[in-house]
C-alpha cells in the first residue's frame, strides 16, 4: 500500500518499524494523533485489497483462504472512519470509500451474493453501522451515481426489518443466519438483535422518523423478555428455536454489551434524556465496566484467561473503546464515569505494542499483562487504534443529523428489492435439522472452548 510520506517516514524513525515502548505515547492530543496514525497505518499493513488480483473491502479470507471473515472488514472501515473523525487525518478516506462501496452487493443493502455461505445478520449489520457512522459524521459522500452513505445503512436496516426476518419462534427476534440453508439458522443472539437495534437507535436520531424508534424499543423489550438481558444488565450469547430459546449460551462477549450500549445512548438521546432510557443506559454501562473492565482495563472475559478466542474475538475491545467514547457525546452524563476507564484502558494497550512480527511492530492481545502476549493480527492491532483513537472524543464533533448538518442522501425504500433467498433456498426439513444439530455437535467436540462452533462467522 502506498502510504504518505509521514507515515512512512514515521515508521524508518520508529527503527526498521520495530516497535518500543517509546513509539507509542497518549501523553498529550498530539501523542495520540501520533501513536493512531501509526497504528492506522500498521492495520492497514493487514489489508491486501487493494492489491492486483485482491478483492477490495475484506481482509483476507475466509478460512482456509485467511484468517478473517467478510464482517471484520466492515468493521475495520467503521473503525478507520472512527480514526479520520477524531484525528482529522483524511489519508486513507479514498481506500475506506472504494472498500465500502465494493461490498454494497447488487441491491446496495450490503449482501454480496459471493459471501452467502456466512452469511449473519450480524455480519450485514456491521457493514450497515459503518455506514451509519460515515453518515453521521459526515464522512465525504460518495460520487452522485453510486449508493450513499445513509441509504445503505437504512436498506440494511429495512432488510432486518422486513417480515422474512421475523418470525414467532422464541416470541420474535433475529435469527443469527440469514439463509435457511447456513448452519446457525437455527440459532438467535444477541449481536444480529444489538445490531438491529443500534441502527434503528441511531436511524431515529438522524431522521426523527418514530419508525425506526419504535423497533429498537422492542428488540429491546425483546431481549429482555427472551432473557439474553437480565435485570442486571449481563447480555448472554444466545439460544436455540427448537428450544424456543431456553437453552441460553451464557457466555458474554464485551461486543454485545458494546452495540446495546451506543444504541441506548442514542435512544436516550432521541428521547431527549428520558429517565426509561437514562437507567437503562446507566446500569448497562455499569454493568459493561464491571464485567468487561476489570482494574479499568479492557478484558474479554469469555476467553481472554486461557486464550481461546477465536479470531473474531480478538477484534472486539476496539468497538467497545469506540462506541463507549460515542456514547458519550450523545449522553454526555455518561462521561466521567467512561472516560477515565477508557484512558487507563488505552494506556494499557500501548504497553502491549512491544512486539515485531516480520519487522513490523505487532500489538498483543492480553492488555493486562502490561506486555506483548505474542498474540497479533487485524484484530488486535486495531483493538488499541480504536482504545487510542477514542481517547480525542472530547475533541471531536458529536454525530450530526438530517437538521444539525448531515449532509448524506437517504432513501426510507432503500432495501426493499431486496433478494430475501426465498428463491435460491429452501425451508431446512426435519433430516436437515437433525444433521445441522450433529454438526453443531461433531464442531463443538473437536475444538478448543466452548463457543468454537461460532467461527463461522461473527
Amino acid at each position: 500500500m502506498i502510504s504518505p510520506i509521514r507515515h512512512t517516514a514515521a515508521v524508518l524513525l520508529s527503527g526498521a518499524a520495530v516497535a518500543n515502548a517509546a513509539t507509542y505515547s497518549i501523553a498529550s492530543a498530539a501523542d495520540i494523533k501520533q501513536t493512531s496514525s501509526l497504528l492506522a497505518w500498521d492495520l492497514l499493513q493487514y489489508y491486501k485489497g487493494n492489491l492486483t488480483g485482491q478483492t477490495p473491502g475484506i481482509l483476507p479470507g475466509p478460512p482456509p483462504a485467511g484468517d478473517y471473515y467478510w464482517w471484520e472488514g466492515g468493521a475495520m472501515w467503521g473503525t478507520l472512519i472512527d480514526y479520520w473523525k477524531f484525528t482529522g487525518d483524511d489519508s486513507y478516506n479514498d481506500l475506506i470509500t472504494q472498500a465500502m462501496l465494493w461490498q454494497v452487493g447488487p441491491d446496495k443493502d450490503y449482501m454480496p451474493p459471493n459471501v452467502t455461505a456466512s452469511l449473519g445478520n450480524d455480519d450485514q449489520g456491521f457493514w450497515g453501522m459503518s455506514a451509519m457512522l460515515a453518515a453521521e459524521n459526515n464522512f465525504p459522500d460518495p460520487p452522485e451515481d453510486e449508493p450513499q452513505w445513509l441509504a445503505l445503512a437504512q436498506a440494511v436496516f429495512n432488510t432486518q426489518a422486513s417480515p422474512d426476518r421475523h418470525d414467532e419462534t422464541c416470541n420474535g427476534g433475529l435469527r443469527w443466519q440469514i439463509p435457511w440453508s447456513n448452519n446457525g439458522y437455527n440459532y438467535k443472539n444477541s449481536i444480529a438483535n444489538g445490531c438491529f437495534f443500534n441502527l434503528g437507535a441511531r436511524l431515529a436520531r438522524y431522521t426523527g422518523n418514530t419508525t425506526y424508534a419504535d423497533w429498537a424499543e422492542k428488540t429491546w423489550d425483546w431481549m429482555r423478555g427472551v432473557g439474553f438481558m437480565d435485570e442486571k444488565y449481563n447480555i448472554y450469547d444466545g439460544g436455540h428455536v427448537e428450544h424456543n430459546c431456553t437453552d441460553i449460551n451464557r457466555a458474554q462477549f464485551s461486543y454485545n454489551n458494546g452495540v446495546f450500549l451506543l444504541g441506548a445512548a442514542y435512544m436516550y438521546n432521541y428521547t431527549n434524556g428520558s429517565d426509561v432510557w437514562r437507567e437503562r443506559l446507566d446500569g448497562l454501562t455499569d454493568a459493561t465496566i464491571r464485567v468487561f473492565f476489570p482494574d479499568n482495563i479492557a478484558y474479554e472475559v469469555a476467553c481472554e484467561e486461557h486464550m481461546s478466542c477465536t479470531t473474531d474475538m480478538l477484534s472486539f475491545k476496539g468497538y467497545v473503546a469506540r462506541w463507549m467514547a460515542t456514547a458519550t457525546q450523545v449522553a454526555p452524563f455518561l462521561a466521567p464515569k467512561v472516560l477515565p476507564v477508557l484512558q487507563n484502558s488505552a494506556k494499557a494497550a500501548i504497553a502491549s505494542c512491544v512486539g515485531e512480527k516480520n519487522g513490523q511492530r505487532a500489538c498483543g492481545f492480553k492488555w493486562s499483562t502490561g506486555t506483548f502476549d505474542g498474540s497479533q493480527g487485524a484484530g488486535q492491532t486495531m483493538n488499541v487504534l480504536g482504545a487510542v483513537s477514542s481517547l480525542l472524543t472530547e475533541q471531536s464533533r458529536p454525530p450530526v443529523t438530517n437538521s444539525t448538518g448531515g449532509t448524506s442522501k437517504g432513501d426510507p425504500n432503500a432495501g426493499s428489492q431486496s433478494d430475501n433467498f426465498k428463491d435460491k433456498y429452501l425451508p431446512p426439513t426435519t433430516g436437515d435439522k437433525a444433521g445441522a444439530g450433529i454438526l453443531t455437535v461433531l464442531i463443538l467436540v473437536s475444538v478448543v472452548g466452548t463457543f468454537g462452533w461460532m467461527s463461522t462467522g461473527v
